[in-house]
């Protein structure tokens, strides 16, 4: 345990031991601060020690994620911590400028994956690979991610868009529920484990969008449907239909309350899984209406009814096994749930069918108990296996998004963990050898490749020991002899398969294999494989049967008689297609077993995770009971030993795990420090870079490295240099910032940091630069169309002003001209209206006043404008009495004076008035477009002493007279 893992044996030196002592002993003795440590690489010294020590100090302060280097360490709290997956530490973890000097994660990583794909760089497709055992967290790390990519993936800037992009989200989100309840059971070790294998494809636009997902599935465990192991279950979906269904439903789908199931185990214990609800309205949004999904769940509980069905062993081999009597309801149910002949389902069952001889004559044999037993399971399991993939097409054709729309993609592996049962089958081989290649992928990505890459860059570098687990994959796919060749060899044999013989053959063909163990106290034939995560007993009984995984064709057919709406979509009846049992005349072909295809699956799942950058994420169970803060040290430190955790960390904290391209370092550099080109040429065709003067190089000169460029580019950066250094004291003990290979440069993840830092300074200043410049020229085009506005509004006011005052000219003169025909008109109508009466008054008043000037003027104005004057005098409203004087005053040109002095009577105060003519005959109109006058557009009110209409002049006889005498005796 104390163990060093740095490549040279501690035992060889007495000396280093006691130091590592020491050592130990003195960071131990800080345990106190051991959960202030984010990353593992910073313990010191790092063995699985100091690394369990560290994990239980931060678990027991509830601090879940941990970075070991290039992996996330995650453990399972096994308790609801809310606050750890709320939206707003999404969002502040995407939008924080360095996600990774946040506290440890699972959405540092989510983060960084997009940012990668972002880049400016040419991006690059990302996968995570989400690793441990079964009941470590997986499915839940998964769930997590695919939310946390829903909500920094989906922000378009238009409603429309925003609704779309909405809607992807609740799809995918809505997808994980329907698989887990269809795919997922409670096991030994997990209640919520996955028994099959998935890998989710985040597609994005060139807007890093998220526009759609796709999944790909890997090898369902449909025996459980028909076989559940001790304190097992079911698939999650068979218990929500039992416990979630209504009455109504239950009297549909037969399912009466507290009905038992051969096929449900367990059903008494409640999971937080069993909700059917959730599940119902997950497959709503997926597009699975309210009518599918009942005719999903009837034949679902058809399967639970054909389990029932229990046959009793035939007396006469020449006879078929009848059901029991208490199974022959279930027949019935089966039957009718399924849309299916009740004869002719249990016949298939009953009888098996025989295809012989070059006539491909046919043979019915009844079948005896067991292998009826065998039929009813096949028969399930074929069912519930096309169900599951037509719900997984369902799900791509939900959220799959066209080809044209997406260009890269984020991978989300969630496999099955690594399982140890007390009695493990195919299922469990397939499994961990899974998790196998997985290993591998990881090892040779990073344990092995990137030291093997060291050392051919020429870098200084002691190698470190790691475990390899090759000999345990060539145990089990290797050539030409392995597990997987032997047990299909088994398959393609013409003759009954023997447990025992398949152990010897095993153990005979692969003796020497380093991995394969025996256990010879074992009664029943098994072999043993010592896996990467422990070594695994499997045993051989049934092993073949299940690789063979027959369907008998008769099968096939009678499920394409269903006249259930579904299991018709489901078999279709396709005449061209052909069971590998039904060979075409005498080619047989090969038979492809559940290993093969498998093993096919895998290789191609492997060639999309080599064409990613892979992130990884190791979920550790802190216990196996699934108790909160319950941390053994026994468990974990077997899965810290498993999956290589401390070779990892040593890599990591000793290694240069960012290798970029020379070219865009250079470019990257030269961006940054502005040397020029001309001192660096590429020769073109090998992929060196070459550091000489451009009328030196040739291409047979000696081939230099790129240190002396990388070198001189430093000095000009001082900061960097400075940044890098970090202290002066420990630059012994720390490795160099960059180091300059043969035809690559490593770069520790501080140095591109402070190079991408550099970078986006001169960035910004570029953009500030190209700012300034459009904004300078905008505000100069806007200067110049705000001149032309201005120029332009000029003349279209002065043509606007001329064209108006045109207008009132016009106005003026037509003004003018009417109110001299007015006034002539007036003129002539007084002198009319005067009679021989008034002549006669005048010709009465004093000589002096026919003689003198002014009276003569002023007599004259009277004359022409006493009608207006009078008519005003006589308004009773709209103009007092002292302007009404003045209007009088002004009609008669009155000279100026005292006003006192005149004195004005209107006819209101009297009561006879009389006129100077006699009243005209018809109407008389007075017509004036617009008087100069004030008030001459206001009607007056009528006044019981007033007589109105302009065309009766009324005159007060004697006031008349006596007015103008007193005037002329004033103007006398």
């Amino acid at each position: 345990m104390l163990q060093q893992v740095n490549g040279h044996n501690p035992g060889s030196d007495g000396q280093a031991r006691e130091y590592l002592r020491e050592d130990l002993q003195e960071f131990l003795g800080g345990e106190v601060l051991l959960y202030k440590l984010d990353d593992l690489t910073r313990v010191n010294p790092v063995t699985l020690e100091t690394v369990l020590r560290c994990l239980q100090a931060r678990y027991m302060a509830d601090t879940f994620y941990t970075n070991a280097g290039c992996t996330l360490v995650a453990l399972n709290p096994f308790k609801p911590v809310p606050q750890l997956y709320s939206p707003e530490l999404m969002r502040e973890y995407h939008a924080a400028p360095q996600p990774q000097k946040l506290k440890p994660h699972v959405f540092t990583v989510g983060e960084q994956t997009y940012r990668n794909v972002k880049s400016l760089i040419e991006p690059v497709n990302q996968s995570i690979v989400v690793s441990g055992e079964s009941g470590a967290g997986k499915t839940w790390t998964s769930r997590c991610l695919m939310k946390f990519y829903a909500v920094v993936a989906t922000s378009p800037a238009s409603w429309e868009s925003h609704k779309i992009a909405e809607r992807i989200e609740q799809r995918i989100l809505n997808s994980n529920p329907v698989m887990e309840a269809f795919g997922n059971a409670c096991t030994l070790r997990n209640n919520n484990s996955s028994r099959f294998g998935k890998f989710i494809q985040l597609q994005l636009n060139r807007a890093q969008q998220m526009t759609g997902a796709a999944v790909q599935t890997y090898l369902l465990e449909k025996t459980r449907v028909a076989c559940q192991a001790s304190s097992e279950r079911n698939f999650h979906i068979f218990y929500q239909i039992c416990k979630g269904a209504s009455e109504d439903e239950r009297l549909q789908w037969h399912l009466p309350e507290g009905a038992a199931f051969s096929w449900l185990p367990n059903p008494e214990r409640s999971l937080e899984e069993d909700c059917f609800e959730v599940t119902r309205e997950a497959m709503l949004h997926l597009g699975i209406d309210t009518p599918t999904q009942n005719n999903i769940f009837k034949v679902l509980a058809g399967l639970l009814h054909l389990g029932n069905i229990q046959f009793a062993a035939s007396e006469d081999e020449a006879q078929p096994c009848q059901p029991m009597d208490d199974a022959k309801y279930s027949v019935r149910t089966a039957a009718s749930l399924l849309g299916l002949p009740e004869d002719v389902l249990l016949e298939m069952v009953q009888i098996r069918t025989i295809r012989a001889g070059r006539q491909q004559q046919v043979f019915r044999k009844p079948c005896a108990r067991a292998e009826c037993d065998t039929r009813r399971d096949c028969l399930a399991k074929l069912i519930y296996a096309r169900l599951f993939d037509w719900l997984v097409s369902v799900i791509n054709s939900s959220i799959c998004a066209d080809t044209d729309s997406w260009t890269t993609f984020i991978g989300l592996l969630d496999v099955y963990g690594f399982e140890s049962f007390p009695d493990n089958s195919l299922e469990q081989l397939c499994i961990n050898y899974a998790n196998e290649k997985l290993q591998q992928h990881f090892v040779a990505h990073y344990l092995r490749a990137q030291q093997e890459e060291y050392a051919v860059e020429g870098l200084e570098w002691s190698f470190i020991n790691y475990q390899d687990n090759q000999p345990c994959l060539d145990l089990i796919e290797g050539s030409p002899i392995s597990i997987c060749s032997l047990i299909n060899e088994e398959c393609r044999l013409n003759r009954p398969s023997s447990a025992a013989q398949l152990q010897t053959r095993i153990e005979t063909a692969l003796a020497g294999s380093p991995c394969l163990g025996h256990n010879k106290l074992s009664r029943e034939p098994s072999f043993i494989v010592v896996h990467y995560a422990g070594p695994v007993r499997y045993h051989t009984a049934g092993l073949v049967e299940k690789n063979k995984d027959p369907i008998p064709p008769e099968l096939t057919r009678l499920l394409q008689q269903s006249q259930d709406p579904l299991l018709m979509g489901l078999f279709p009846t396709n005449p061209k297609e052909k069971t590998q049992e039904e060979p075409p005349g005498q080619s047989r072909a090969p038979v492809l077993t559940v290993v093969s295809k498998f093993k096919a699956s895998l290789e191609q799942l492997l060639q999309v995770l080599h064409s990613t950058t892979p992130h990884y994420i190791r979920c550790i169970k802190p216990n196996s009971q699934g108790q909160a803060q319950t941390f053994l040290q026994e468990e974990v430190l077997s899965q810290l030993e498993a999956c290589g955790l401390v070779e990892t960390i040593h890599i990591s904290a000793a290694g240069f795990p960012i290798r970029p391209s020379g070219p865009w370092l250079i470019l990257l550099l030269f961006l940054i420090c502005g040397v020029s080109f001309g001192s660096l040429c590429l020769q073109r065709g090998t992929g060196h870079l070459r550091w000489s003067e451009p009328s030196e190089w040739c291409p047979h000169s000696e081939e230099a490295t790129l240190e002396p460029l990388i070198q001189d580019i430093l000095h000009t950066l001082p900061v960097l240099t400075q940044a890098a250094a970090i202290t002066g004291d420990s630059a012994e003990a720390m490795p160099a910032p960059m180091h300059c290979g043969r035809t690559k440069v490593f770069m520790t993840d501080s140095m591109l940091e402070l190079l991408e830092c550099g970078r986006a300074r001169v960035l910004e200043q570029c953009a500030r630069c190209i700012q300034g410049g459009w904004r300078r020229h905008r505000h100069r085009e806007q200067e110049r169309q705000w001149r032309a506005v201005m120029l332009i509004q000029a003349a279209i006011r002065s043509w606007l002003t001329r064209k108006h005052i045109q207008r009132l000219h016009a106005a003026a003169t037509v003004i003018k001209r009417a109110w001299q025909k007015w006034r002539i008109r007036m003129a002539c109508l007084a002198a009319k209206e005067l009679d021989g009466v008034e002549e006669k008054h005048f010709s009465q008043a004093p000589c002096s006043l026919s003689t003198s000037p002014l009276q003569t003027r002023l007599l004259e104005a009277i004359i022409r404008l006493w009608p207006l004057g009078l008519v005003l005098a006589n308004t009773a409203m709209g103009v007092g009495s002292f302007q009404r004087k003045l209007v009088v005053w002004a009609c008669l040109q009155l000279p100026r004076g005292s006003p006192s002095s005149y004195t004005v009577q209107t006819a209101q105060d009297q009561a006879g008035v009389t006129s100077i003519r006699a009243l005209p005959q018809g109407s008389i109109k007075f017509h004036c477009r617009k008087s100069p006058l004030r008030y001459a557009d206001i009607c007056p009110e009528p006044s019981p002493y007033s007589i109105t209409g302009f065309n009766q002049i009324l005159l007060e006889r004697h006031r008349l007279i006596h007015v103008t005498s007193s005037a002329f005796t004033g103007l006398g």
